[in-house]
């Protein structure tokens, strides 16, 4: 009772009281803000587990991160950089290319304007050795063509469903019907993994996942790691938060949180 806790939770998190078992509680290190707490678990544990679980990173490996502003773009981005010599290939809007330098991304491509294999091809002609994937459907194919002779392709999402505000049903249909497959003889001889990977499906996995989280701790306290907040909304402008997000204006994490912004409470005590 009165411990500051960060809380995993699938869903129903948008809302000021929340009922969780105590095993999806974690106390926060000592000198983390409630934001930090926030933006911590799901970005990080993911970012962890695909790039050290499955991706085994080693020094002087090569990783492709897409979507490299958002959330788990900016902690695989800091989880990267506690690895010797890793070079990082970013993709995101050319507005961000500045801040992904900053953070530590060798190579910041424009999705938008550029074919990133192409570019990736450029610096690195036999490829990467891991693949970060939250977009699914054809860039999960281009993914595992980039991939080095015993590289790893991750996929955590289907990014590519999402193309507005509404749905797309023919952007769906075309994520679909373009989406990646082979089978375990295929595998064979290419020398490559795939690996899925999904926290929500992770219920269950107590011990696993409290050790990742006591890890993550750990470098958040060395100072090795630190969410990063691009903004903090009250909920009553929730809609102008998502907006922030499908506008892709975000660099790092768009928080929510239940009251309204202090210079409202100072008023109040004047």
């Amino acid at each position: 009772v009165g411990d500051k806790v960060m809380v995993l939770a699938r869903s129903g998190l948008w809302q000021e009281v929340v009922n969780v078992p105590a095993s999806q509680t974690f106390p926060m290190p000592e000198g983390m803000s409630f934001e930090e707490a926030a933006a911590l678990l799901v970005n990080y544990i993911t970012a962890y587990m695909i790039l050290f679980d499955f991706g085994n990173l080693r020094p002087n490996q090569s990783v492709l991160i897409h979507m490299a502003a958002g959330g788990v773009g900016t902690a695989a981005i800091q989880l990267c950089k506690t690895v010797e010599n890793v070079t990082i290939f970013g993709t995101a809007s050319a507005s961000k290319h500045d801040s992904l330098k900053e953070s530590g991304v060798a190579h910041p491509i424009d999705y938008r304007t550029m074919d990133y294999a192409e570019e990736v091809r450029k610096i690195s002609p036999k490829g990467v050795d891991i693949v970060l994937d939250p977009l699914g459907g054809s860039d999960t194919s281009k993914a595992f063509n980039l991939l080095k002779p015993m590289g790893k392709l991750i996929t955590y999402g289907v990014a590519n469903l999402l193309t507005g505000q509404k749905k797309n049903l023919m952007a769906m249909a075309k994520t679909w019907w373009n989406q990646f497959s082979i089978n375990a003889l295929q595998l064979l001889h290419h020398n490559k993994a795939v690996c899925g990977y999904h926290l929500g499906y992770m219920d269950e996995e107590v011990e696993l996942v409290g050790g990742v989280v006591a890890k993550l701790v750990n470098l958040y306290s060395q100072g090795k790691i630190k969410p990063k907040i691009d903004s903090v909304w009250p909920f009553d402008q929730v809609a102008d938060a998502m907006r922030q997000m499908q506008e892709k204006k975000n660099i790092g994490k768009v928080i929510l949180v239940p009251e309204a912004p202090k210079e409202e409470s100072k008023k109040e005590e004047n």
